[in-house]
């Protein structure tokens, strides 16, 4: 039996001080130049393009570019290319304005380039993973002497790819790794290793006065960087395992800025610490918190239809007997949303985040078509817009979605509006008044371009009655971003869920959110919370996040491995921390990314937990050709434990509507069942109890909001992780497994706090399928 080893950064070495202090000289005055905090800029192997505008709210204002330490920037417009190789794991580069000198940090990327190769006879070969987004056109190889060849830059990590060999999709015949792809069949699975974890320095909050705060690194180190918000703070050297820094002067100004640090060793670099401060003092408590800390946020997402019927006058189904029941509108509205909100649902649940599906005026009749049973739909859900700025009347009207938002805020409450950006319908009346907007539905050879979702990424229609605006031209981001801007000056929504992320081009992103921070940050001091939507690989996901873009998007790749992971007895733990590991490095370790309980795209976590649907299986046709419904009850502790591990985990949950009781059922529309509030069975209400338990622990626990994460112990089936923020500490132990689990904990005195019921020198007994939390005494 394994032994729980307390993390290595409580036993620091007496080896290093790194004091940091701010110069009394030194000016930290930003005259409103960058909106916010920088987002890291990772460095590409050969040139990397830092957009201006994604940092920066005026260009002409910057004089000066300093580039990392041992590349050279250089600037045309309002962009820069960085070459070289950098000297630094992670350093800034400094822009120069008005006498300040602001620092974007960036880090070395350490991507490793491999070589695939086939050598069988053939005509064409391409190669698709999670490398290259799945795009089998930048994966043609090319042909020598010896077959076939193509190489990539990659990321240390586990990618999924396949061959296609003249048109058919095999495995790699010289890789014999491979891992199933949720579809009955398997995928070829390249690893690239990773720095060892116990060679890199670790960071950790250790304590603070009014004006100084202390950090504890773990390992010698040769770089260490502090930034308060987008400054650069100076760094002294002396002798132990401290880095100590004097928070500037200039942070009593502002009710909320922030500390990041970094350090790095020859191996790699260290996780990144965020510590937030109220007027230029470190926040302590939970209770400091507003609605407009991102990281606070606890979404859930509702179907607007599916939800509740507050007002059954604007009832009207779609009067047309093509479409199943179960594909038309049910009734639901705003009004329903509000009165939720009224009798204290989501306040008891602990939410503070609505996520509204969209309410855009939908057609009034049947689209679409789908074959056992056959079926036309209605668009109940939203997604097919007739008008960009018209409530659809079946959903309510402009004082109905005023008073939610009244009703919400005064609840402490942020509310964001799922936005549809990448088509409408055929009906809108744009398709006959702006055809060029809009991309072909027919390819130049012929073949028609709807769901070619990564071929034909921006260009692809859903279907054939939803055009797909085309998003490169900027004669038409120009006025649909005005659209979009029209919901946030028109309406105090709190910010956007985008549609389709990835298939709309980086103009339209940047145009959007530069509107944001110009017409709505400067003016009113809004700052919205755009997540986007994208399937598909981490480095895809990522290039859509970024100062002047999105906020975040959600991590469907950790989902995935999450499901897999609490549903399956034969999968273990080290696939799910493993992809945890992925994401905090592509995105990091202080993301706003969604970590999802569940998705309208998808079958219930419940229904592949109990078996009720297979993971080899097409989920849609499953919900419609059989009733699926909870038929082993463990499914529910699963479920329990999944929901746990999104809420501990570092980023933004979001719970969908349904997961907090265990609503089962396949793939659309079956995972979109009318929500049940009422006459519960034991186990509903239980996982509802555990699903708000972890809620409002994480709403209490500032650990789990801004603190580390680190991984105490893992066996196939156990894990336990720890979370710390300063004296706030969280330790979280999981067993996914059938039979009850003993840890034994190695007694050790470091703990200057004791956790609650978590005492160094016991054995922790974790029942089956359970999860226990400890806290300290805070």
């Amino acid at each position: 039996m394994k032994k729980l080893q307390l993390p290595y950064n409580w036993l620091l070495p007496l080896s290093l001080i790194l004091i940091v202090a701010c110069s009394p000289e030194k000016k930290f005055t930003d005259n409103g130049l960058i909106d916010g905090l920088a987002s890291v800029i990772t460095l590409q192997p050969d040139t990397t393009v830092v957009y201006l505008d994604d940092f920066v709210n005026d260009i002409t204002k910057v004089d000066t570019i300093y580039p990392p330490a041992g590349m050279v920037a250089t600037r045309k417009e309002n962009k820069v290319y960085l070459t070289g190789i950098a000297e630094n794991k992670i350093d800034h580069l400094q822009i120069v304005s008005e006498q300040s000198t602001f620092a974007i940090p960036v880090k070395k990327a350490d991507k490793k380039k491999v070589v695939f190769t086939y050598n069988k006879p053939a005509n064409k070969v391409h190669v698709k993973g999670e490398f290259n987004a799945w795009n089998v056109e930048a994966g043609r190889f090319n042909k020598n002497e010896n077959g076939f060849e193509i190489s990539f830059a990659v990321q240390p990590g586990n990618y999924q790819y396949v061959y296609v060999v003249d048109g058919k999709e095999i495995r790699d015949p010289l890789n014999p790794d491979s891992v199933e792809n949720g579809l009955g069949g398997f995928n070829s699975l390249l690893r690239i290793t990773k720095p060892n974890p116990d060679s890199l320095p670790k960071l950790s909050t250790k304590s603070f006065t009014d004006f100084n705060v202390v950090l504890a690194v773990s390992l010698p180190i040769n770089n260490v960087r502090v930034y308060w918000q987008n400054f650069l703070v100076d760094v002294n050297n002396t002798v132990k395992s401290e880095i100590r820094f004097t928070i500037p002067k200039e942070a009593l100004t502002l009710q909320r800025s922030y500390i990041r640090a970094w350090v790095s060793n020859k191996q790699g670099i260290s996780n990144e610490i965020l510590i937030p401060l109220a007027n230029g003092k470190v926040v302590s408590t939970a209770s400091q918190l507003t609605r407009q800390d991102k990281h606070a946020q606890i979404l859930y997402f509702m179907m607007i239809d599916r939800f509740k019927n507050g007002n059954p006058s604007n009832d009207k189904p779609v009067a047309d007997k093509s479409i199943h029941p179960k594909a038309n509108y049910f009734g639901g509205d705003i009004a329903g949303v509000t009165q939720k909100v009224k009798d204290g649902y989501f306040e008891q649940l602990g939410i503070n985040t609505l996520w509204l599906s969209p309410i855009t005026q939908n057609p009034e009749g049947a689209y679409g078509k789908y074959t056992n049973p056959n079926t036309t739909f209605s668009g109940y859900h939203g997604y097919w817009p007739v008008s960009l700025r018209k409530i659809d009347y079946r959903f309510g009207n402009e004082n109905e979605l005023k008073e939610l938002l009244i009703e919400a805020h005064s609840r402490n409450m942020n509310v964001i509006l799922d936005y549809v950006a990448h088509h409408v319908h055929n009906e809108h009346p744009l398709v006959k008044q702006k055809p060029e907007w809009f991309t072909p539905l027919y390819l130049p050879d012929g073949t028609i371009n709807t769901e070619r979702w990564d071929d034909q990424r921006l260009t692809t229609w859903f279907d054939v009655f939803l055009p797909t605006l085309d998003l490169r031209k900027p004669e038409v981001v120009n006025p649909m971003t005005d659209t979009a801007m029209y919901w946030v000056q028109q309406y105090e929504l709190d910010g956007f869920r985008h549609d389709a992320s990835k298939h709309i081009d980086l103009l339209f992103w940047r145009t959007l959110t530069k509107k944001v921070k110009d017409q709505l940050r400067k003016q009113t001091d809004r700052s919205l919370y755009q997540i986007g939507e994208t399937y598909g690989s981490r480095e895809l996901v990522a290039s859509y996040v970024n100062s002047g873009m999105l906020d975040g998007q959600f991590d469907f790749n950790l989902y995935d491995d999450a499901v897999a992971t609490f549903a399956r007895n034969d999968v273990s733990f080290s696939r799910l921390l493993t992809s945890m590991d992925e994401s905090l490095s592509y995105f990091g370790d202080h993301h706003l990314m969604g970590n999802v309980t569940g998705n309208q795209d998808r079958a219930r976590f419940i229904s592949y937990a109990d078996g009720s649907v297979r993971f080899d299986e097409d989920a849609k046709r499953a919900g419609w050709t059989r009733t699926i419904s909870v038929t082993d009850t463990i499914a529910y502790k699963k479920l329990q434990l999944l929901t746990a591990f999104m809420l501990v985990s570092p980023g933004v949950p979001v719970i969908y509507y349904g997961d907090e009781i265990g609503d089962a059922g396949g793939n659309d529309p079956d995972n979109r069942r009318q929500m049940r509030f009422d006459n519960l069975n034991t186990h509903e209400n239980a996982t509802r109890q555990s699903a708000s338990y972890f809620i409002n622990l994480r709403k209490k626990h500032l650990a789990l909001i801004y603190g580390d994460w680190q991984v105490l112990y893992q066996t196939n089936n156990q894990v336990v992780i720890s979370r710390k923020y300063f004296d706030d500490q969280v330790i979280i132990a999981f067993n996914k497994a059938a039979d009850p689990a003993t840890i034994n904990i190695e007694k050790n005195p470091v703990l200057n706090k004791e956790i609650s019921g978590f005492v160094s020198g016991n054995s922790l007994s974790l029942s089956p399928y359970s999860v226990q939390v400890f806290t300290s005494d805070k």
